[in-house]
């Protein structure tokens, strides 16, 4: 079976902009949005057109310079809503309403104070209204993560009967386990009548830290759309990391499954975001934390410089980060010391390095980790010794 492609659906704009303090204007999110272009993504959702003037002005502008990816713009099951929407991308090449409305019990009953039948009913309406303005229609049924599964198919197949061209299945509260969303999607997959006229599209919360988990769960069992934001960005815990599924699938190749993402970006684009949100990146995070490539146990330390395949899986240069990094610490080896002394320009015996390792662990035992100038104070006061020894 040859490989099959998952649409890059990017929501750093919308979804990752409900972060407190991480609201941007106009011009910041048409300069992201530039370059979430350039990055390959295939769907930028640019935001919600009714919530603001400001949300309007930008998906209209973000609308008039996109030229390549599909804009998107959310709104709810509500018909000035829709319409506004559909203004707003009224300039767009090619443009994206992105509509819906809670499908689990909790919603139905606590929020909107309703039944299913009701709810069904007004899914295929938004659906109908929004297709009045475009062909492209995304449904997205919210709290799908805690929708009966039954329910949820029969919600599914009548908004596809309408006009809805991509289904959303999002994980809004993080619930679900990887195994519980995958098998949510193969039973959409299995029941759905009409599933072959639509993409299934992954929208999962990290409440749990599983919206990455969940979301390749969801394209193995057939999803073939990732809902994601930058540095996993997003509302409470945030969502789905792209970064991180676009470099899965790009490990697993036995998957079959690929991204049209230049991962050369990430890093840049990482970069970018956290300084124009003002938002950091906690140095573990996968692929772009500014510890990712960095190796500060002796045993790492030592089977990286042999190969650097025995404790790391992706060249950093393949995500647009710095090489990786030997950082010196009281768990460091000889190998590792050596290593950096070589960089700075010495070249010690196995004998020299022993002197300099003892003097070494007693610095970094006072210190969190041992620095170039450092080591270069070091070696000023070992040198009499080391030359004694030779």
């Amino acid at each position: 079976m040859p490989s099959q492609k998952i649409y890059i659906f990017d929501t750093t704009l919308r979804d990752g902009e409900q972060v407190p303090g991480c609201k941007l204007n106009t011009s910041e999110k048409v300069e992201l949005a530039l370059e979430l272009e350039s990055l390959g993504v295939d769907i930028i959702e640019a935001g919600f057109p009714i919530s603001s003037p400001g949300d309007f002005e930008s998906v209209t502008q973000i609308s008039r310079t996109i030229k390549d990816a599909v804009i998107c713009g959310l709104s709810r099951a509500v018909q000035k809503d829709i319409e506004v929407a559909a203004q707003a991308l009224k300039y767009a090449r090619r443009g994206r309403i992105h509509t819906g409305i809670g499908t689990s019990d909790y919603h139905i009953k606590s929020k909107f104070n309703s039944t299913r039948e009701d709810i069904l009913n007004r899914a295929v309406q938004c659906v109908k209204w929004a297709r009045n303005f475009t062909d492209d229609v995304e449904f997205y049924a919210e709290d799908a993560g805690r929708t009966d599964n039954e329910y949820l198919a029969r919600v599914i197949e009548a908004v596809i009967a309408a006009g809805a061209t991509t289904v959303n299945i999002p994980d809004t509260t993080g619930y679900c386990l990887p195994q519980q969303y995958g098998e949510k999607i193969s039973y959409l997959v299995n029941h759905v009548s009409n599933i072959d006229r639509a993409v299934i599209s992954c929208h999962c919360h990290n409440d749990l830290g599983l919206a990455t988990a969940n979301s390749i769960s969801g394209v193995i069992s057939g999803a073939r759309q990732i809902e994601c934001t930058i540095n996993g960005l997003g509302e409470r815990a945030g969502n789905t990391s792209l970064e991180e599924v676009v470099m899965i699938l790009k490990q697993h190749k036995d998957l079959d499954l690929y991204t049209d993402i230049n991962s050369k970006q990430l890093n840049p684009l990482s970069r970018k975001v956290s300084e124009t949100m003002r938002m950091p990146v906690q140095p573990n995070k996968a692929i772009v934390g500014a510890n990712a490539f960095s190796h500060s146990s002796g045993i790492h330390q030592d089977g990286f410089l042999k190969d650097a395949q025995t404790y790391e899986i992706i060249n950093p240069e393949e995500v647009g980060a710095e090489e990786s990094k030997i950082v010196l610490t009281a768990r460091s080896g000889r190998s590792a010391l050596a290593h950096r002394f070589h960089k700075l320009g010495f070249q010690y015996t196995r004998d020299d390095i022993d002197i300099l390792y003892l003097a070494f662990l007693k610095l970094a035992d006072s210190k969190k980790e041992v620095m170039e100038e450092d080591l270069a104070q070091l070696a000023r006061e070992y040198q009499p010794e080391i030359q004694r020894v030779a």
